[in-house]
């Protein structure tokens, strides 16, 4: 009888694992990994991976000794294909059989594909796993125009390794802006300014309609408005999708993922979800959320390893993202949906700022430029309440450290 099987070996279900042996979990553990690499870090696969200044070996999240150290068995090219929830097994793709006690789904999530005529041409690619990089380093190698289908995390990142390989490279956001989403208007203009400088080309406020292929592999793009843009390589970032399939089939309540509470359980005893795949609520968005982010998955998977381990302790975040872009590294805290004002602090000429987002008055989230400062500062105070005002976020001046010294005062 296995104790635990977690289901996917990255950030979440690592975490989750080792918390659990760190907590005083002993039985035994056994973690199931699709992929045949072993577990690797994900964010430098568009940047320093593309770029071939980091190498596969060096992307290895741990030595493989940590996994035996703490009495856990890796099985790696393993595919989970269903789950029994009732009888508490799982049933692998060769038809093994493995029982549980506790359960811990951390199966990530996929890529977006494209739905227009053209999408399966050769040459038309997404990034998601390592081999995935490593495809597309190489076609990198040959390709001269680049079209990147969306302007998000992982096809702005790309479009600046492609840039900084002097390809020509185009950028197509259905969106008015860049990261609308994700970050204020004045992060948005700072950001295409920098790629525009590069020599990327954005179109906003239109979609592509067609790939357009010559022998089978793509050659063009076609955009909504009728317009053609030379392409022998396309890599769509159109957003991610849970990977719940697994826990749909089981019964487990989804929606936009699986859905858990604050110590990661879903409403089947002994089943636990974590990361990409997990659908929680957040104080900081105000509501239900899927995050897709190392440090969401890192502080999620160790609430589900304590409670694996029964010393609950819930997850209760700053959400938290970052991406490198050319000589930019933007860092995130916290969640802007729905902000309804903006301040800067900092130079923007200078590159080096933030900016301060609130809603109704309060700060819900700082987005900095090259300001790490600002993020280490600003994480404490959402995580505790408590906002400065505009006016003193405005001012470079003002001690924001000091505001945490007033505990969860009101600041005046």
């Amino acid at each position: 009888m296995n104790g635990l099987v977690v289901i996917g070996a990255s950030y979440a279900g690592i975490q989750a694992a080792l918390t659990a042996r760190a907590a005083g979990y002993a039985e035994p553990v056994t973690m199931i990994a699709e992929e045949r690499a072993p577990p690797y870090q994900r964010p430098p696969l568009s940047k320093d991976f593309l770029l071939d200044e980091i190498s596969a070996q060096a992307l290895l999240m741990h030595d493989e000794a940590i996994f035996s150290d703490n009495r856990i068995e890796l099985c790696l090219g393993d595919r989970v294909v269903g789950i029994d929830r009732t009888a508490g097994r799982v049933v692998l793709a060769g038809g093994a059989v493995l029982d549980f006690e506790r359960l811990v789904i951390a199966t990530g999530s996929r890529a977006r594909r494209i739905a227009v005529r053209g999408a399966e041409l050769d040459g038309v690619c997404y990034l998601r796993s390592i081999a995935d990089a490593a495809d597309l380093k190489a076609r990198l190698g040959h390709a001269r125009e680049i079209v990147i289908v969306g302007g998000g995390f992982i096809g702005l990142e790309v479009a600046s390794s492609a840039a900084r390989l002097g390809k020509k490279v185009t950028v197509i956001e259905a969106a008015s802006r860049l990261l609308e989403r994700a970050v204020s208007p004045v992060v948005s203009r700072v950001l295409l300014d920098r790629h525009v400088r590069a020599g990327v080309a954005v179109k906003f406020g239109t979609a592509v309609s067609a790939m357009i292929g010559d022998g089978g592999r793509v050659a063009a793009i076609e955009l909504n408005e009728g317009v053609r843009l030379g392409a022998d390589l396309v890599v769509v970032g159109i957003g991610g999708i849970a990977n719940d399939e697994l826990a749909i089939a089981a019964g487990l309540d989804c929606t936009n993922g699986i859905v858990v509470d604050e110590h990661g359980r879903t409403a089947c005893p002994g089943i636990y979800a974590a990361g990409d795949c997990a659908n929680h609520y957040s104080r900081f968005a105000e509501g239900w959320i899927r995050l897709e982010s190392v440090q969401h998955a890192q502080d999620q998977g160790r609430a589900v390893g304590l409670a694996i381990a029964e010393s609950h302790e819930p997850y209760d975040s700053v959400p938290r993202f970052w991406s490198d872009q050319h000589d930019l590294k933007l860092q995130i805290v916290g969640h802007s949906a729905r902000s309804d004002r903006s301040v800067i602090r900092g130079a923007i000429e200078a590159g080096r700022f933030s900016a301060f987002n609130y809603r109704q008055g309060k700060l819900v989230a700082v987005d900095s430029i090259n300001n790490p400062t600002d993020q280490m500062v600003t994480r404490r105070l959402i995580a505790a309440g408590i906002s400065p005002t505009p006016e003193q976020a405005a001012d470079s001046s003002c001690d924001l450290k000091s505001l945490l010294k007033a505990g969860n005062k009101a600041v005046a």
